[in-house]
């Protein structure tokens, strides 16, 4: 039986839905192709292929790793090692440019990005606020990064995470391969799909999701790494192209994009360290189990949310490695494009105050979440703006 006989053996107004809902689609895989007709995706640079996507060749993705694999030789630094080393190859081999230049927008494309900012102003009040301090072009790219990571997440722990399948996530990929071949299925499909196409990291971001299906806790830092690389440093990785590396660096491709990982891992330590009261009321536990049976700590201290001076002790290792996440990425942010370093030395800088709302709360991180008021967000700008006003370090050195 046919999907449209099938649909329409119900009720019209059933049918009249189906119909508009294959319409919507199509609307939009002629939104994307019209946008991306000229090769990968319509963000150009002056004098190269492609802002916003790679022009690179398919590879597979990290494996999912099973406790087998995370009890092996390799380390999940050194998986992640290798993807990161990929990415900077493909860079390597670009040209670099300062500027974006990009050809026409459609209309319905226009309100697709749009509605990704609508997204991620409300939902991402620290992102958003760095993306004001984009260009154009970059921003948008941004939020629709933001709003496909934010929706792949929803799927296991948003409000239907409990009937989500490993089968739903297949099916989630299968879209995701729509994207890169201009058939999205909604508006906001249609945002991606302009903005990256063939880029790899977004797969692994959907083995992230998969992890949360299957784990609930994390044996040791190896596996959080993996996980936090999945959910978290795929995103950095996504946003090096559309932030472009500085015409004047003379550093590695690999140093910036080892600065993006850092900086999405530690992003998301952050919000891990944040959230562990409510991750415990979902009955999850994202931090390392043997660090926290050599600080004396069981599951039950947390899921009792129990401030003891054991508990402050182990938060204050737990941050100081959170700490040395963000200043590596200082390391790569430092080599951006100019127009591209303030918003992500703001974000840096933003996102880094977390920690220390939650030594000011006294650790606790069970009742109390741990958020920046706006006054220091806004006190925060300048800072950033003269940070990003220094010359890519390999530049530096050489006056």
């Amino acid at each position: 039986m046919s999907a449209t006989h099938a649909v329409n053996s119900h009720s019209p107004a059933r049918a009249a839905r189906w119909q508009s809902q294959q319409q919507e689609r199509v609307r939009w895989s002629v939104v994307a192709r019209d946008g991306r007709r000229r090769g990968g995706c319509s963000v150009r640079a002056s004098g190269s292929n492609t802002i916003g996507c790679l022009e690179a060749q398919p590879w597979g993705s990290l494996a999912l790793p099973g406790d087998d694999v995370l009890a092996g030789s390799a380390t999940a630094d050194q998986r992640v090692h290798e993807v990161v080393l990929r990415q900077a190859a493909l860079a390597a081999a670009a040209p670099r440019t300062e500027g974006i230049e990009r050809g026409p927008m459609a209309g319905g494309l226009r309100e697709a990005f749009d509605r990704c900012g609508e997204v991620c102003k409300v939902y991402a009040k620290t992102i958003y606020l760095a993306t004001q301090l984009m260009t154009p072009e970059r921003r948008r790219a941004i939020w629709a990064i933001y709003v496909w990571g934010s929706r792949t997440d929803e799927l296991v722990d948003g409000p239907n995470a409990s009937h989500i399948s490993a089968l739903a996530l297949d099916r989630w990929e299968s879209r995701l391969e729509g994207i890169f071949a201009g058939r999205p299925y909604d508006m906001l499909d249609a945002a991606l799909s302009d903005t990256v196409a063939n880029f790899p990291p977004f797969r692994d971001m959907i083995e992230g999701m998969r992890m949360d299906l299957k784990k609930s806790r994390y044996r040791s830092f190896d596996e959080l790494y993996l996980y936090c690389y999945y959910v978290a440093g795929t995103v950095g990785l996504m946003s090096v192209p559309v932030m472009g590396i500085s015409p004047e660096s003379r550093a590695a491709p690999e140093t910036v994009y080892k600065g993006a990982l850092a900086l999405g891992l530690a992003n998301q330590l952050t919000n891990i360290l944040r959230d562990v009261g409510e991750d415990a009321r979902r009955g999850r536990i994202y931090l390392p189990q043997d660090e926290l049976e050599a600080a004396g700590l069981s599951e039950a201290d947390i899921f009792n949310g129990r401030v003891t001076d054991k508990w402050r002790s182990f938060m204050s290792g737990q941050i100081t490695r959170a700490r040395a996440f963000f200043r590596q990425a200082e390391e790569g942010a430092t080599e951006l494009n100019q127009e591209s370093r303030w918003p992500v030395w703001a974000s840096l800088l933003l996102y880094r105050q977390i920690l220390d709302e939650i030594e000011a709360n006294d650790y606790d991180n069970f009742t109390k979440k741990a958020y920046v008021p706006k006054r220091k967000k806004l006190m925060a700008l300048p800072k950033a703006y003269l940070r990003s006003l220094m010359p890519p370090s390999s530049q530096a050195q050489r006056h």
